[in-house]
């Protein structure tokens, strides 16, 4: 396990120092069960929150030693990460080569500092959406609070200001509006998973529903 840790944190350190890794042929990034698009479709729970950046602020707490609670202008203080990935959306959809900016996982992590029984990671929206991970699976090079999309700041219907990206999991584990990260000793299951989602979501085992 730790050895894993420290090669997705090498792979972090390649991509801010710019020496990003070359972009992946197509073939075999496509999930069983999904089809590609060049768009960015919207899918949320209908509501699309408005928050003045001067208003917003992103919590992050629980088992960590340095609890936080940043407002935009800190948070854009933070380091800047440009990433590119692939989305997958649990409605079989597809894209490829998305590139999201904001700020890493592992920054966020290195500034509250994990305590040793933090395992998993409960997120809220500012709709009141809910979703949770594992704290390992949020350990990893391509996972970012994002609040730009192809270079725009994120769209209100994307999830801007910002949102959590996990390119690794269906797209549902990462939360649009995010306003709280919360690190915890155990797992609790958010709004999909509690209505028969996945819990790990795995677009590569087609692992949708629990």
């Amino acid at each position: 396990m730790k050895e894993d840790y420290i090669r997705r944190k090498e792979r972090w350190a390649q991509k801010i120092s710019g020496k990003e890794l070359p972009t992946r042929p197509n073939v075999g990034r496509l999930p069983a069960g999904q089809h590609e698009v060049n768009n960015f479709p919207v899918l949320d729970l209908g509501e699309h929150p408005e928050i003045p950046l001067n208003e917003w602020s992103l919590k992050v707490h629980g088992k960590v030693e340095n609890p936080v609670t940043l407002n935009w202008e800190q948070f854009m203080a933070l380091p800047q990460f440009r990433d590119v990935s692939d989305f997958h959306c649990v409605t079989t959809w597809s894209q490829f080569n998305m590139v999201f900016e904001g700020v890493a996982f592992f920054t966020l992590a290195d500034l509250v500092k994990p305590k040793p029984d933090a395992t998993h990671l409960f997120f809220t929206a500012y709709d009141d959406y809910t979703t949770n991970a594992p704290l390992d699976a949020c350990m990893d090079d391509d996972v970012m609070i994002a609040h730009s999309w192809n270079a725009k700041p994120l769209a209100l219907e994307h999830g801007g200001p910002a949102r959590v990206i996990i390119p690794k999991l269906y797209a549902w584990k990462g939360a649009k509006f995010i306003r709280e990260i919360d690190f915890r000793s155990h797992d609790e299951l958010g709004f999909w998973e509690q209505r028969g989602y996945s819990n790990t979501a795995d677009p590569f085992t087609e692992d949708r529903f629990s």
